[in-house]
């Protein structure tokens, strides 16, 4: 099969041929990739930020945002046959530790994360498990929901814990609508009746989310977005802050956005948090860290995305264009997400 396979860190992908994967063990499940998500994360991996944090040998297929169809599946599984359209939750785990007898898929203890820890889907099959694969609903292509898989869970899993603590007559600020950002506006809106303020430097990123249902628009890159927001909010502060950048300014300007007893949602990474004891004391502030979202979560995301209600702004790159993508989301010039199609 064709991939597009890291040869070594800071350098381009590289287009090749490698042997399909197999079924090897009763629950595997092989997927003919219909769309692979690209992902900020894949940049971070490339530039090797994340060679000390996992044990991976180089060369290996990235892709961690995966959807397609089922080709073939060990003799153990039940759920899905061949030809089934999936969507694929990112890591693929063992189903018997704590964390995944709590629903919580993420923080299993001995998980695989193809993309990450193995080979991914910048290629035409991946091998994942059956307790990772979720049925379509009616109507859904692969291509047009495979960021779901990681960025849809992502915020929708954030947006659904802050939703929890946002009565109505709140108000939330969200740093950073693009890829991430556009989906938590969404579901946000479909999950609680808060005030949604959109921060972002791109004017067609704010745009968009304006047209899909953000209350307010602050262009970051005209002035200062604090003012802005403490404008907007009566001088009070944001009750919730979501921010999906994470790095530069973003994380001292959305603390600084917050009101008291207010909750810093920290879901972008690359910077550092500093805030005087002093401060969250006085003003009681809560920083809460936000990872990606659960199986439950996906097929609850999913429910929303097969009745429309939340959309997916993307664009499509061959495999073929895999750097080109690439470049395009490092430079800035991608809107939304950008998906790959094998």
């Amino acid at each position: 099969m064709k991939a597009a396979l890291l040869p070594a860190y800071d350098s381009a992908l590289s287009l090749e041929e490698v042997p399909p994967p197999e079924v090897t063990g009763a629950s595997d499940v092989i997927v003919r990739v219909g769309g692979a998500g690209l992902c900020r994360t894949d940049l971070h991996i490339i530039e090797g930020i994340w060679k000390e944090k996992v044990d991976v040998e180089l060369p290996y297929i990235l892709g961690h945002e995966n959807a397609g169809w089922v080709e073939d599946v060990g003799p153990g599984v039940r759920s899905v046959k061949p030809g089934d359209a999936v969507i694929v939750h990112p890591v693929i785990t063992c189903g018997l530790c704590q964390a995944c007898r709590a629903g919580e898929d993420m923080h299993c203890i001995d998980l695989a994360f193809p993309g990450i820890t193995q080979n991914g889907g910048f290629a035409e099959y991946l091998r994942t498990g059956e307790r990772a694969v979720i049925p379509l609903p009616e109507g859904l292509e692969p291509k047009a929901i495979a960021p779901y898989a990681d960025a849809g869970i992502t915020a929708y899993r954030v947006a659904k814990r802050a939703a929890a603590r946002l009565t109505p007559g709140t108000r939330t600020a969200i740093i950073g609508v693009g890829g991430l950002g556009h989906i938590a506006v969404q579901v946000l809106g479909e999950l609680c009746a808060t005030e949604i303020i959109a921060v972002d430097r791109s004017p067609a990123a704010l745009k968009l989310v304006g047209d899909m249902g953000a209350h307010h628009l602050v262009d970051a890159s005209a002035g200062d977005p604090v003012e802005e927001v403490m404008e907007l909010t009566g001088g009070e502060g944001a009750h919730a802050v979501i921010d999906f950048v994470g790095e530069g300014s973003a994380i001292a300007q959305s603390v600084a956005m917050l009101r008291k007893g207010g909750t810093y949602w920290v879901v972008g990474y690359g910077g550092r948090i500093e805030v005087p004891a002093i401060d969250m004391i006085f003003s009681e502030i809560d920083v809460v860290g936000s990872l990606v979202g659960n199986y439950n979560e996906l097929a609850e995301l999913m429910t929303l995305a097969g009745q429309g209600r939340v959309t997916l702004h993307a664009s499509e790159y061959g495999l073929d264009d895999i750097n080109t993508a690439i470049g395009d989301l490092d430079g800035g010039r991608l809107q939304g997400r950008g998906v790959i199609v094998p």
